[in-house]
């Protein structure tokens, strides 16, 4: 049974790492950028309506579903440790759900509900948004860059 599903799970879990490691990358590489050019209070506002509006089915459904895909196939990689494709079903699975799920929890969130009560017109808010605008930054190319090498590990487990 494990062997009819691995292979749709995988290549699931592969588009599902692809899908969050390019909207990280685009977070990190551009808009985190472009909202630190804003005025403290335009930047606030605006990062503060990005956080609202991320929590939609498509972007959950993948970010989440994700991860619960890669619990399983860390599971079957341990069911099925002597293939070729285990190690990197296992590398896979834990880069994403460590680096990119449990990160997102542990770290980007935090920062996120922090920003999300901050006043934009305040002096608090404006120094809060500058340590943000470095801390979440760093945190989210952490989050695709494990993103990146899980679905890079993922495709490695289908050639194996």
């Amino acid at each position: 049974m494990i062997d009819g599903l691995l292979f749709p799970l995988t290549l699931l879990s592969a588009l599902g790492c692809g899908l969050i490691a390019g909207a990280f990358f685009a977070f990190s590489t551009f808009v985190m950028q472009a909202l630190g050019r804003l005025p403290p209070p335009q930047g606030i506002a605006a990062m503060q309506s990005i956080n609202i509006v991320v929590i939609n089915p498509w972007f959950l459904g993948v970010f989440l579903g994700t991860a619960v895909v890669c619990v399983l196939l860390a599971v079957s990689a341990l069911l099925i440790w002597s293939e070729p494709a285990a190690i990197y079903l296992l590398v896979g699975s834990v880069l994403y759900f460590a680096g990119t799920f449990l990160v997102t929890m542990v770290f980007n969130v935090p920062l996120n509900k922090a920003l999300a009560v901050a006043d934009p017109a305040s002096a608090e808010g404006a120094n809060l948004w500058s340590k943000y605008l470095v801390s979440w930054t760093a945190w989210n190319h952490l989050r695709a860059g494990a993103a990146l090498i899980a679905m890079a590990s993922f495709i490695l487990a289908q050639l194996a």
